[in-house]
């Protein structure tokens, strides 16, 4: 099944859900440590980052500075969509709230400052609101 492109149904569509639990961004220089299971991985230069559960995280002595709440936008998203990370990003920006986006083959994830997640739901959903 493909994803959304329509900006303005991705949008009013875009059920934003936020996830439960705290999550931070760390790199693990020697790969994943055991037992560990990252909900994001990205490879870069310096090293794999690793986003995963502020509890793993400390259990597995890993070291992060920024600690997110997770939302998830529930709107199958086509991955050559235009304008939905812009739009959101504005949306959230306007609060003065910072986004991490990670896009998923089926919905793109936001990563927001923790104590500020729900927030941004409310803002979100307000902007679907707007694009009815």
């Amino acid at each position: 099944m493909s994803g959304e492109d329509d900006l303005r149904k991705l949008l009013s569509g875009m059920s934003p859900e936020l996830r439960p639990g705290r999550y931070v961004f760390t790199v693990a220089e020697a790969g994943i440590p055991p037992g560990l299971t990252p909900v994001v991985t990205v490879a870069e230069q310096e090293g794999l980052t690793l986003v995963v559960r502020l509890e793993d995280a400390d259990a597995a002595g890993l070291a992060y500075e920024y600690v997110a709440g997770w939302i998830t936008l529930r709107v199958h998203s086509a991955l050559d969509a235009v304008g939905l990370t812009a739009a959101v990003a504005q949306e959230l920006a306007a609060a003065g709230l910072s986004c991490n986006v990670v896009a998923g083959f089926h919905h793109d994830h936001l990563f927001i400052p923790y104590e500020r997640a729900a927030e941004a739901v409310t803002l979100l959903e307000a902007l679907a609101q707007r694009s009815v």
